[in-house]
């Protein structure tokens, strides 16, 4: 192809070509959060570096339904740290309850106005229209399991629930999440897509289905 020929052909400048790429980066993104169903927030994978292990299907289905009953009907479910349950419950949204997902991962910002972007070190660093007390419960799993990570997520869960905690973290913290948060462990034990080197249970502040024999 001679010279004169290629001066024809249109060329885009570098400002759309990154609004190009951009473009198809959102694409992707919304794809990615949408997804299949080959674990409990779709095609989406876990980011090991922000602590991520997905919960198995079963499992943020179990705790979805749950947080919905707790919640009762019209109720609000704050998710922190908990995509796999936000994911479920957006499911289950037809059946009277709302969510939100507090998050550190921005992927999660394709569920629009449900996101709320969140880091354990600044637990109170939140939106002017996240009000105080204003979910009926909250489902946390602190993402690291450490006294440090806890007692920060903590103050976050209590600034969120109205009185209903349910919590998800190592058997390691027991004693911890009793002291900070008054809750107790529940017979279910949740199950991850990988196995984890450490047992993880759940924990509540309220008479709850997860607590009844499984």
């Amino acid at each position: 192809m001679s010279d004169v020929e290629d001066d024809d052909v249109p060329q885009l400048s570098s400002h759309a070509l990154a609004a190009l790429r951009e473009f198809y980066a959102e694409q992707k993104q919304h794809t990615d959060a949408g997804g299949d169903e080959n674990n409990s927030v779709g095609t989406m994978e876990e980011n090991w570096q922000l602590s991520q292990f997905w919960y198995s299907q079963e499992t943020a289905l179990r705790l979805a339904e749950e947080a919905r009953a707790a919640a009762g009907e019209g109720g609000r479910v704050a998710c922190v740290s908990t995509p796999s349950v936000y994911r479920k419950l957006r499911e289950l949204r037809g059946e009277g309850v709302a969510a939100c997902v507090f998050e550190h991962d921005r992927r999660f910002a394709v569920y629009g106005e449900d996101f709320v972007f969140y880091d354990y070190n600044s637990p109170l660093d939140l939106p002017e229209s996240v009000a105080a007390h204003s979910f009926q419960v909250v489902v946390a799993d602190p993402p690291y399991l450490s006294e440090e990570c806890l007692r920060k997520t903590a103050e976050t869960i209590k600034y969120l629930t109205q009185g209903k905690i349910l919590l998800c973290t190592g058997a390691v913290m027991e004693e911890e999440a009793a002291k900070l948060l008054g809750v107790k462990m529940c017979k279910f034990i949740p199950k991850h897509t990988r196995t984890l080197a450490n047992e993880f249970r759940c924990y509540v502040n309220y008479d709850s289905g997860l607590d009844r024999d499984v």
